[in-house]
């Protein structure tokens, strides 16, 4: 029984024997994945810097229907190529060069792990009756067992918060309601561009996070799945528990001011009741925290083992080596909680827009490979080859990542840096459409000539090479 959920497989291709579920299984996992705490303090980013109420929602559901739109694309590859994510990353990149791009993942996994882990680590603390330190190790500790269960567990946890956490979220609403003069808020419409940017690129960035690890939870669909279903729903659920997280913390932000920004925990739970009500808030808040967070440390285990294994020529992981990689991750992560949970709601917002210059380029590349160039076929063995077709390191690739990352530096706007073009664009940060557009036109340009190498139809019967043919 514990074999059967325990699960097998890392970096490796997923048989089809092994494929399981629907694609309606990608919306109750990303609806949970996104009802929960961090999503309500991103939302009232969008206030606490300045916005308005009507056009921080506006600028938020904008915001998550481009970047969950990207991020759904990535997820569509899962079931036709049965592989993680990041792995994807080696038919642009190679075998080798895919760790540039890894290595930012990996940071990207620690930081929303240590973000996560110090909001869940306050509800765990106070369902414990322990302080803030103690709460966000014991809530790191079960990340890590659930994430070395894996999979299927992790499609379960989903379920169950995507249920849970949306009941919670409605009761809270409606005492919030209850609270607040709804209609006097939005009354109070004042448009500024740079606010609007900002709430657009709080919630894009949000997306387009997932997108280095959302294949890896629909990699075991069946390969019939449609890919319109599977991005449908993936954006459904995303954007969804998305949007309603923010727009509560708009409006939580926007009503209690300091009180939200002292605690944002507390303040939440105080919405729900006393005694026994506040328990079940703060069990909420740790589970649907509990579910993201274990999709962070499973996902930066995925990237440290596509990583190293690079190097390693390594295709299949020891139950040992997992927990090993999982453990290095949940600590780094507890880490950085145990050294920032004083400083939270500035450094998040600067960590989401570093982020996001970053992956915009990743993205756009992957996308514009995966179903312009490649046509959604790739080699799969010569993804652990070096000497294959995708050798070592793709030097074009890695040029145009990078060009991709400097030419949004001007536009950039964080507390650390602020680009020349931001004050003539009257302090709005654009950045990240800039790192969409620009790395996937000009690696659409240089890569056009390995289209040539690709056969006109997929052949071969093998299942791990995903009818792949050789070079």
């Amino acid at each position: 029984m514990a074999a059967a959920v325990v699960e097998k497989h890392s970096i490796d291709v997923v048989p089809d024997s092994e494929r399981h579920g629907g694609a309606f299984n990608q919306f109750t996992l990303w609806l949970g994945a996104n009802l929960h705490i961090t999503a309500v303090v991103t939302g009232a980013l969008a206030v606490v810097f300045g916005g308005d109420v009507v056009w921080s929602l506006i600028g938020l559901v904008l915001g998550n229907l481009l970047g969950g739109a990207v991020m759904a694309l990535h997820s569509a590859q899962g079931p036709k190529l049965g592989l993680p994510q990041m792995i994807q990353s080696r038919a642009q990149f190679g075998v080798k060069g895919a760790v540039v791009p890894l290595l930012l993942v990996i940071l990207m996994y620690v930081g929303f792990f240590a973000s996560g882990t110090v909001l869940a680590g306050q509800a765990t603390a106070q369902l414990t009756h322990t302080n803030d330190t103690t709460g966000i190790i014991v809530f790191a500790l079960v990340t890590g067992i659930v994430a070395t269960v894996g999979y299927r567990v992790i499609h379960v946890l989903g379920r169950v918060a995507s249920i849970v956490c949306a009941l919670a979220f409605v009761y809270l609403a409606v005492r919030l309601f209850d609270r607040v003069d709804v209609g006097s808020l939005l009354s109070d419409a004042h448009f500024s561009l740079p606010m609007f940017l900002l709430a657009v690129s709080l919630s894009a960035s949000w997306q387009l996070a997932f997108g280095p690890y959302v294949a890896d939870y629909s990699r075991y669909l069946p390969r019939t799945t449609s890919g319109k279903a599977t991005f449908w729903w993936t954006l459904a659920g995303s954007a969804l528990g998305s949007q309603w997280s923010m727009a509560f913390g708009v409006l939580v932000a926007a009503s209690a001011g300091e009180k939200f920004i002292d605690n944002q925990v507390g303040y939440v739970v105080s919405l729900g009741g006393a005694g026994l009500a506040a328990s079940f808030f703060y069990f909420v808040i740790a589970l649907g925290k509990l579910t993201v967070n274990v999709l962070n440390t499973y996902g930066g285990f995925m990237s440290m083992v596509t990583g190293i294994s690079g190097f390693r020529g390594q295709r299949v992981l020891s139950q040992r080596g997992r927990a090993l990689y999982i453990g290095i991750i949940m600590v780094a992560g507890t880490v950085v909680a145990l050294a920032g949970k004083d400083s939270f709601l500035t450094s998040f917002k600067d960590f989401l827009l570093f982020l996001l210059t970053f992956f915009t380029p990743w993205s756009a590349i992957n996308l514009v490979d995966y179903y312009l160039i490649s046509r959604e076929r790739y080699d799969i063995p010569a993804l652990f080859d070096v000497h294959g077709r995708y050798g070592a390191w793709r030097w074009d690739a890695l040029v145009v990542y990078g060009v991709g990352v400097l030419a949004q530096l001007p536009f950039l706007a964080t507390a650390f840096y602020t680009g020349p073009f931001v004050e003539p664009l009257g302090g709005a940060d654009v950045s990240w459409i800039v790192g969409l557009v620009v790395p996937a036109a000009l690696y659409w340009l240089l890569a056009r000539r390995r289209a040539g190498e690709w056969p006109s139809a997929n052949t071969g019967d093998s299942p791990t090479a995903v009818k792949a043919t050789a070079p």
